[in-house]
């Protein structure tokens, strides 16, 4: 027989159960940064549906985002989730899958745009932050939880972070009120081992806090999902996902690969695939998402994806070759 040796930092192994692990769905904010956010309602209500059947915990609507710096009449709904449009999917919500927005440090009036809860259908608030952002974040978690909601912050982009830095923010966030810290693959950079290593600071200075671990991963390298297996096996319990692995350029960890990972009785695979055959194979005839070549390239470099998306809506997506020599001379 093969014998190995376990990992003394492992949460568990991949046949474990562990009842602390929550997914949240990502499909329409994620996604909406394709088409700027412009999802009919119908869409909205096949995602709310299809988490609820597949036994999700969290489904994230979209953005809070400001519209004095957005013009409403250049993104759709989904960029500012008002409460109204909330409601006209969701109505009061009288499921047990509990609903989630992101809101941008800087750039969302959180103090008016975000309800008090008791006024809200909306359960948890996503904050989002570049590591200079963190005083603006702080107080923004503040704001939520003062409201009454969950709250999580995304740390971004630390993939271009000194360890000094992501430190210095992370012992600052154990401190404040957030419930969840996520560890963020921005740009799709990242390998197994440095996921492992950085779930591991990250839980390491939230012990004792309560707090939990969440991952991000984007799907540059076609490793967003094995990314996302490794820091639940360290220990992340909240897992960010996207149906058909939708997402801006290369997309994210798919949502039907970790339910059928996961050794977990909640969670059903059927409702998931009915919906990207009924919904989302329909819809790649409009849109485009997922891993190709120029995403690769800004992932192995440790860039933004934009240039990358730009090249794809050029006259020569396929010039891949005149990419990566341009990549390369601005490195």
């Amino acid at each position: 027989m093969l014998k190995h040796k376990k990992d003394e930092n492992a949460k568990g192994s991949w046949i474990t159960y562990r009842p602390d692990i929550e997914i949240f769905d990502c499909t329409v904010r994620d996604g909406g940064l394709i088409n700027n956010h412009s999802f009919d309602d119908g869409f909205i209500k096949a995602i709310y549906n299809t988490c609820i059947e597949a036994g999700v915990q969290y489904m994230e609507l979209g953005y809070k985002g400001s519209k004095k710096i957005f013009a409403p009449g250049d993104f759709g709904t989904w960029k500012f989730c008002d409460e109204d449009d909330i409601r006209r999917i969701v109505g009061d919500n009288p499921t047990s899958l509990k609903l989630s927005v992101m809101a941008d440090a800087e750039r969302t009036d959180y103090h008016v745009d975000i309800l008090p809860k008791e006024q809200s259908v909306i359960d948890c608030i996503r904050v989002a932050s570049y590591i200079h952002q963190i005083p603006t974040a702080l107080d923004m978690i503040k704001d939520a939880n003062d409201k009454g909601y969950e709250t999580t912050i995304n740390l971004m982009a630390i993939s271009t972070v000194q360890d000094r830095d992501l430190e210095d923010a992370l012992n600052v966030l154990a401190k404040s009120p957030v419930d969840v810290i996520y560890l963020v693959d921005s740009f799709g950079t990242f390998y197994s081992e440095q996921i492992r290593d950085l779930t591991n600071i990250f839980l390491k200075t939230i012990e004792g806090t309560g707090k939990t671990v969440g991952i991000h991963t984007h799907n540059n390298q076609q490793l967003a999902y094995a990314n996302t297996i490794e820091s639940l096996i360290v220990g992340a319990s909240k897992l960010d996902t996207t149906i058909n692995g939708m997402g801006r350029g290369a997309g994210n960890c798919p949502l039907e690969l970790l339910i059928g990972f996961l050794k977990n009785p909640q969670y059903r695979l059927r409702p998931v695939l009915k919906c990207i055959q009924d919904v989302f194979v329909p819809m790649r005839e409009k849109l485009e998402w997922g891993y190709q070549i120029p995403y690769m390239i800004t992932g192995q470099m440790n860039q933004h994806p934009r240039s990358a998306i730009q090249m794809m809506a050029s006259k020569n997506p396929d010039d891949y070759i005149s990419f990566y020599d341009q990549m390369i001379e601005e490195e």
